[in-house]
């Protein structure tokens, strides 16, 4: 039991606050050093996740993605006939399409109505008399080696039936109330029959071996063309040639031309945003490598806090956050990094065509402002003219793979990405990734050492403060004993 002042008339527990004050310094040193390290902590990830979601984007738009550099403009002197698409092709291209056939696809329909009614495909197939038990169709479609082969229960509505056989097979399959009749259609086009088989296929009118049958057969055709002179077919209207896409739309009379020329336009647009996106994150990272440190600013602790204003508790916070990555050897090394990367030259071609080119040579120069630290800045007119001249050089210099280079490190995007990806990887030895064990990383091992210290460092406070209770509450004990003997004393001397 604690007693409080009550025969001192001491503030005992406010004395031992005041006490316990001081003895609690030296554990709010390690609670700020705590919150520091989780503050730096935060920035750490916070850098590495947009460091991943640039690196990311990096891949999936220039270097794993060639269609960046090789996008055309295509001319096609009758675009009713022929589409193409030349986003794939790593050179321009010219020639001529005459279609001679579109590919169509196989059909196959009842010999004639089998009368089931305008509501037989709400019905199952036991009330048509289509099957009792269970009843099988087996469709095997044009340039297919294999055939398949569906089991129908009788409880199944003829709808239903349907469906299956479009989902299983590479048939569409329908029944049309109006006519009465069951239809097949190839998923694909392709020269060839439908060929269908089993008791189900019997009793629709649809049997077929490909060459005769009770149902009416109609096969499908291969497209049919010649290209640049030479006489070709392809099972589909759609196709690839030396890297470009071509859909065939209607049959012509004669040639159509088609020619193309890179889409300047576009291919610039993608250049200018990769410069815009590296010069974004040179900016951000040196303002935390430059980002001023208040020394005189220490975390708050919550006594602090309950004596301040929310604003200026704000306030205070900025400050005391500033400069967490001041000067940060991992971040310096990468900006260092990336700055080589923009600076260096990659070799292309081979033979006698083989030469070297850099950002400068197509009008990509860094500022030459001093508190631009590195950034990039683009001369349009030089950058247009590169892309018109060559846009496979150009390709080259950002995307040319680590194992087809020279040096053995890659194009300008292949370097800027892997010195992004060398800081992460120091980034998450340091501050680890969300849901990383403590033990794991440098700063969780940190902090939790700092953790066991704290822990340690309360019992002894919370046994300091229980001595000065016992202490006070045995002078309190001894005055009131005393104040007691006193009391009796008087009492005797009155009484004498």
């Amino acid at each position: 039991m604690r007693v409080s002042g009550l025969a001192s008339g001491i503030d005992t527990e406010s004395i031992i606050n005041d006490m316990m004050r001081a003895h609690r310094m030296p554990l709010d040193k390690i609670t700020q050093k705590k919150q520091y390290l989780e503050w730096q902590l935060d920035d750490y990830r916070s850098i590495n996740r947009d460091l991943r979601q640039r690196s990311d984007a990096l891949f999936d738009t220039v270097i794993g993605n060639s269609a960046t550099f090789n996008k055309k403009n295509v001319n096609i002197s009758d675009p009713n006939a022929i589409s193409i698409n030349g986003n794939n092709a790593a050179n321009d291209f010219a020639g001529t399409i005459q279609v001679n056939q579109l590919a169509t696809q196989a059909t196959l329909q009842s010999g004639q109505s089998l009368d089931l009614g305008k509501d037989a495909g709400k019905k199952t197939l036991k009330e048509l008399g289509l099957a009792e038990g269970s009843t099988s169709i087996t469709i095997q479609v044009p340039h297919s080696s294999e055939a398949k082969t569906v089991e129908l229960k009788e409880n199944m509505t003829l709808d239903q039936a349907m469906s299956a056989i479009t989902k299983q097979t590479g048939a569409m399959a329908f029944y049309d109330a109006h006519s009465g009749k069951v239809a097949l259609t190839s998923k694909q086009t392709g020269a060839g029959n439908l060929q269908v088989s089993g008791d189900f296929a019997t009793k629709m009118g649809i049997a077929h071996d490909g060459e005769n049958g009770i149902g009416q057969a109609v096969a499908g055709k291969n497209a049919k063309f010649i290209f640049n002179g030479l006489e070709t077919e392809r099972e589909t209207n759609t196709f690839n040639i030396s890297g470009f896409d071509i859909t065939l739309k209607q049959v012509t009379t004669q040639p159509v031309t088609f020619s193309s020329s890179p889409d300047v336009d576009s291919v610039m647009e993608s250049i200018e945003k990769f410069v815009d996106d590296y010069n974004e994150l040179i900016g951000d990272l040196n303002t935390k490598v430059r980002e001023p440190k208040y020394r005189s600013f220490h975390p708050l602790s919550s006594e602090e806090k309950e004596a301040m204003k929310d604003r200026e508790i704000e306030l205070w916070e900025e400050k005391a956050k500033s400069g967490t990555l001041r000067n940060d050897p991992t971040l310096t090394n990468m900006l260092a990094g990336m700055r080589t990367a923009m600076t260096s030259s990659v070799t292309i071609g081979e033979g006698e065509n083989k030469r070297t080119i850099s950002l400068r040579d197509i009008g990509i120069t860094p500022s030459k402002a001093y508190l631009e630290n590195g950034k990039l800045e683009i001369d349009k007119d030089k950058l247009r003219e590169a892309i018109q001249q060559d846009p496979s050089a150009v390709r080259e210099l950002f995307a040319q793979p680590k194992a087809q280079s020279e040096n053995g490190k890659g194009g300008i995007a292949v370097q800027y990405r892997e010195a992004m990806d060398n800081a992460r990887t120091t980034i998450s030895q340091r501050a680890g990734t969300a849901g990383a064990g403590v033990d794991s990383f440098t700063l969780g091992r940190s902090l939790k050492t700092m953790n066991q210290q704290i822990e340690r460092f309360e019992e002894r406070l919370q046994a300091t403060e229980e001595r000065y209770w016992r202490q006070f509450t045995a002078m309190e004990r001894a005055i009131q004993k005393a104040n007691e003997q006193s009391a009796q004393l008087m009492n005797s001397l009155g009484g004498m």
